[in-house]
């Protein structure tokens, strides 16, 4: 029996972010990815994640995450508290945030983020091929220090 994994990225993301450093409190962000623009790993598994059983995006065109609180945990170390809308179903999701100084450019922080969800908490049914319930999110990106 093998394992296979299916890596799946948003070429489509529609985002704002406010982040002080010096009032993290006050932080929000805001996402919209496209769900046609995903592009997988194993392009053979595209029809099925993109069909109705998973992601449906003939009904849900969007995934949207809209954080309601950052806690500050040192270290440039974060959680971002908000809510994941997947398939119409929203549900809180905890972000375990890295924001860096850029080695790019001085007033850019890189931004790492990751969760893991359940995807049947979102509606999403039993796939075919055995794929999981638990499903890891990887989020990437850069923000204006202010």
């Amino acid at each position: 029996m093998g394992l296979t994994v299916v890596k799946a990225k948003f070429n489509q993301v529609q985002s704002t972010m406010q982040f002080d450093v010096k009032a993290p409190q006050n932080a929000s962000t805001h996402l919209v990815m496209d769900v046609e623009s995903l592009s997988f790993s194993k392009p053979l598994f595209k029809h099925m994640i993109l069909g109705e059983d998973l992601f449906y995006v003939e009904k849900y065109k969007t995934v949207i995450f809209k954080s309601i609180q950052f806690k500050d945990l040192g270290n440039g170390k974060y959680n971002v508290l908000g809510h994941l809308t997947l398939r119409g179903v929203t549900k809180p999701v905890i972000f375990e945030t890295t924001f860096k100084p850029s080695m790019s450019n001085a007033n850019l922080l890189d931004v790492q983020a990751s969760a893991v969800i359940n995807r049947r908490d979102f509606g999403m049914k039993k796939g075919i091929a055995g794929v999981g319930d638990k499903v890891n999110l990887h989020l990437s990106g850069q923000c204006e220090m202010n």
